[in-house]
């Protein structure tokens, strides 16, 4: 049978301790290279925020090439340190590239809504702090990401929402124009006098302190339905006005209409023996 040495355990440990010494300044320097390399980051991607600030570019726009450059900045730091560190930094740049590549080749769909996301930030169909509704949701804008957008809704509840959907198809922008026609609907009984409720409902429209004097309000009739005649009343005002003065509005007719007599009819069921 073959004889085996024994392992001089106390030399090895003093090899690994020597070589430890000599590679510790190398690794110190890395440790300290990174800590400087994120402080150095940080303070460009500050210096190019105020600078895009103060030259007004739109907040989605910033956003976008903040999170760009410190993406490019942090690989930089990446291959830096491994310079430092005596590995060939340009095998690590072709598994890089590699890795790029493959996860291109997995991730087309995360691919398509980066696109997406370029493409709303060069057309700009809304901005950041608008309201918009798309893919079945409602809210303000509150991000522009890579690749997804954030929307905060009516209850504070965020909707993330892959770019391409918001793309792709419709999207109805509340904000984009300076100012909202306010349209209600309402009801008057067939016995109702139809002039009655058109005077009322356009002096409630005269005396809103936020509707815009013109153009002027108009009240039509709108449908003659199965159990009351519908009213529509149609004003304008400042878009961020709009869901104060319709809420409003809506109870005002109520209460008008009540002490004019004016009946709003509600579902009734006759029965006949």
């Amino acid at each position: 049978m073959p004889e085996f040495s024994p392992i001089d355990f106390q030399s090895l440990i003093k090899d690994w301790i020597k070589g430890l010494f000599n590679y510790a300044p190398t690794i110190i320097g890395a440790i300290a290279l990174y800590f400087i390399g994120r402080y150095i980051i940080r303070f460009i991607v500050k210096l190019i925020k105020k600078m895009m600030e103060r030259r007004e570019v739109d907040l989605a726009l910033q956003n976008f090439l903040l999170q760009v450059v410190r993406w490019i900045l942090h690989i930089a730091l990446f291959l830096t340190i491994v310079q430092v560190i005596g590995l060939p930094a340009t095998q690590f740049i072709a598994i890089i590239t590699s890795g790029f590549v493959a996860i291109g080749l997995a991730l087309q769909g995360s691919l398509s809504n980066f696109a997406s996301g370029i493409m709303i930030i060069i057309f700009k169909p809304f901005r950041v702090g608008d309201v918009i509704e798309a893919s079945n949701s409602k809210g303000t804008v509150k991000n522009i990401g890579l690749f997804a957008t954030t929307l905060n809704k009516a209850n504070n509840e965020q909707a993330i929402i892959p770019n391409t959907q918001l793309f792709s198809n419709s999207i109805i922008n509340y904000s984009k124009e300076e100012k909202r026609r306010v349209y209600v609907l309402v009801g008057i009984g067939y016995s109702s006098n139809i002039q009655k409720a058109r005077e009322v409902l356009l002096q409630i429209a005269k005396e809103e302190v936020k509707a815009l004097p013109e153009p002027d309000p108009v009240v039509y009739v709108e449908e003659l339905a199965d159990s009351s005649v519908n009213l529509s009343l149609r004003y304008w005002c400042l878009t961020p006005d709009y869901w104060e003065c319709y809420f409003r509005t809506v109870e005002t007719i109520k209460n008008r209409f009540d002490a004019a007599g004016i009946e709003i009819p509600f579902p009734q069921v006759q029965v006949h023996q």
